[in-house]
């Protein structure tokens, strides 16, 4: 299975959201995760997967974000 399928088939089963921009989108959140998590002080967690369009990216992000290299 490519990486397309796979994906695919994980949003067909309801597993995933659609693909959106963090940056420009915003994160994606319901109304009583953004009412409760904030009123406590303490945002929601939301895992995110960083897509890399080649192994450059992927190195440079892994020497400037160390989480991406401890949490592999």
């Amino acid at each position: 299975m490519s990486f397309e399928e796979w994906i695919a088939f994980g949003k067909e089963q309801g597993w995933t959201g659609p693909a959106v921009c963090a940056t420009h989108d915003g994160t994606p959140t319901s109304e009583a995760e953004d009412d409760e998590s904030w009123d406590l002080g303490e945002p929601p967690c939301q895992h995110i997967v960083r897509l890399y369009p080649d192994l450059e990216t992927k190195a440079a992000v892994e020497a400037n974000h160390a989480p991406s290299v401890w949490r592999k």
